[in-house]
């Protein structure tokens, strides 16, 4: 086996490069305050970690406070089209039935490396071989016939890799789609190019993750899925997974904000934490799914009967965020 090759990544773009400066700035600001408050003391924002890893630097789009950001023009007509076609409140894909939610590893820099056969958007994937073993949770169980992600972090190198509809077979992982991301580094995929999630996206960085609840914050976007999209995507996804044109339909990558008048006041315990990182960093659409399903990580420990308080919330209490133009 050769050395583990490097992702794909572009950042050298004209599009790209306005992006990343767009959200550079506000993460300037955001820091500004942090250190310059009445305190004067007070620490800057800081990117979620993983293993010990951080996930993305601090102005990463998934780490970035959108809370004011202009209302998209489109904002009424996306919600509309969501509550239109399926379920109409938010909804938790996650809870401490091992089976729900998305499952990762953290494993040690060195592991063994794996191959990796790619069964359907090989070109689109990034050469393994990847450290990730074959006892690796796969998501959904092994039975599973659903997207079948599998997701590892490998501390040291501070690498995510990530597969879609992955089944080991012995002495190697099958799998349609696989991304080798480097969490130090704001570069996207190729435009165009998919990932292990539809939207070309990664999909730990969106994950409600047990630990940062328990801890009392989530410092970062969500990951939730709708079920029509439209044919183009709004930066930092780079994929569409739509044959259809029509406007109404949100695009990949879309960001929606939970209003900042919606009173949280009778939320409390996980809930309230999730809630209020949705009024400061939003969700982006990352799949076709079911209208709604946030993602989380999955975790024994979840209460469900504190996670059902989500339900409770309406998806006309969200808007849109502009966050870039709709490419296709």
């Amino acid at each position: 086996m050769g050395p583990l090759q490097k992702p794909r990544l572009v950042v050298d773009t004209p599009a790209v490069k306005a992006y990343l400066s767009h959200f550079a700035i506000g993460a300037a600001l955001i820091t500004l305050a942090a250190t310059c408050g009445s305190g004067g003391g007070s620490s800057p924002v800081s990117s979620p970690t993983v293993g010990g890893c951080r996930v993305f630097p601090t102005d990463n789009a998934w780490n970035t406070d959108v809370s004011k950001k202009p209302v998209s023009s489109r904002s009424a007509a996306y919600v509309a089209e969501i509550n239109g076609s399926g379920a109409r409140a938010l909804h938790p894909d996650f809870g401490s039935n091992p089976a729900y939610g998305i499952p990762y590893l953290v494993v040690r820099q060195y592991t063994g490396r794996q191959v990796i056969h790619y069964t359907a958007y090989g070109d689109e994937s990034d050469p393994g071989p990847f450290p990730i073993p074959s006892t690796a949770r796969i998501e959904g169980g092994a039975a599973s016939d659903g997207d079948r992600h599998v997701l590892v972090v490998e501390q040291g190198s501070c690498h995510l890799f990530e597969l879609g509809r992955a089944f080991w077979r012995g002495d190697h992982w099958d799998a349609d789609v696989g991304v080798n991301w480097d969490l130090r580094s704001n570069a996207l995929r190729p435009l165009h190019f998919t990932s292990a999630d539809a939207a070309g996206l990664p999909i730990i960085p969106g994950l409600v993750r047990y630990d940062e609840v328990a801890a009392g914050s989530i410092n970062h976007a969500l990951r939730f899925t709708v079920a029509r999209t439209q044919r183009a995507f709004v930066l930092p996804a780079t994929h569409y997974a739509s044959s259809s044109t029509d406007a109404t339909r949100p695009p990949m990558g879309l960001r929606f904000r939970l209003k900042a008048g919606y009173d949280l006041t009778h939320f409390h315990g996980a809930s309230l934490v999730i809630l209020r990182a949705l009024k400061k960093y939003g969700m982006i659409v990352a799949d076709n799914g079911s209208n709604w399903f946030i993602s989380g990580a999955t975790d024994s420990r979840w209460n469900d009967d504190d996670l059902n308080q989500v339900k409770s919330v309406p998806g006309s209490a969200f808007e849109v965020v502009d966050t870039g133009p709709v490419r296709r």
